[in-house]
């Protein structure tokens, strides 16, 4: 009676332990097909290549002569490049101590005292400042002017004048060398 006891107990056991391989087993199968079916929603959402690819650009300004600007695009936004004269970036440092509506001195604001880097976004209402071609309209402080509303930046892309609330955006960049900037 004793053995068939002990039979009993180990075939209990048995059967215990092949209970608990198959839950294990089952909930291991329910996590592989739960990781299965979610990954493909989960990666869906991750930016498209195309995105990807405008997240950072590299422009070498060694070209832009003194006094001229260019107009990139990155992120679907237009970009202004200007390598400032001498005597902008004397104005931009000479007006950091004037009380403005956005604070921010000229240094804030660049890497290099010549190269000015800034969002071509009014901060208004999102239009394109003019001022970036020869001959444009550059507004009272010789910077961009906003046709739109009437905004006016001075050179260091500061508002002066207008509705525009904040100053035109600097976007994160850095100098790669001497010649060329990274934007993103």
């Amino acid at each position: 009676m004793a053995a068939s006891k002990t039979n009993k107990a180990a075939l209990v056991a048995e059967q215990k332990s092949r209970r608990d391989f198959i839950v294990v087993a089952t909930y291991a199968m329910g996590a592989v097909g739960a990781g299965a079916f979610a990954w493909p929603l989960i990666d869906q959402m991750n930016p498209a290549a195309d995105t990807l690819a405008l997240a950072s650009i590299e422009v070498d300004v060694s070209k832009i002569a003194e006094g001229q600007s260019i107009t990139l695009k990155w992120r679907g936004k237009p970009v202004f490049i200007r390598h400032r004269t001498k005597t902008e970036i004397d104005e931009a440092l000479r007006d950091d101590a004037l009380d403005m509506r956005d604070p921010q001195v000229d240094s804030d604001r660049v890497q290099k005292p010549e190269y000015l880097v800034v969002l071509g976004v009014c901060t208004h209402l999102g239009c394109v400042p003019l001022g970036q071609k020869v001959g444009e309209v550059r507004g009272e402080y010789d910077g961009w002017f906003c046709p739109c509303h009437g905004s006016h930046y001075d050179s260091s892309g500061r508002i002066r004048k207008g509705p525009a609330p904040t100053n035109l955006e600097v976007p994160p960049y850095s100098f790669l060398s001497d010649d060329v900037i990274k934007i993103g």
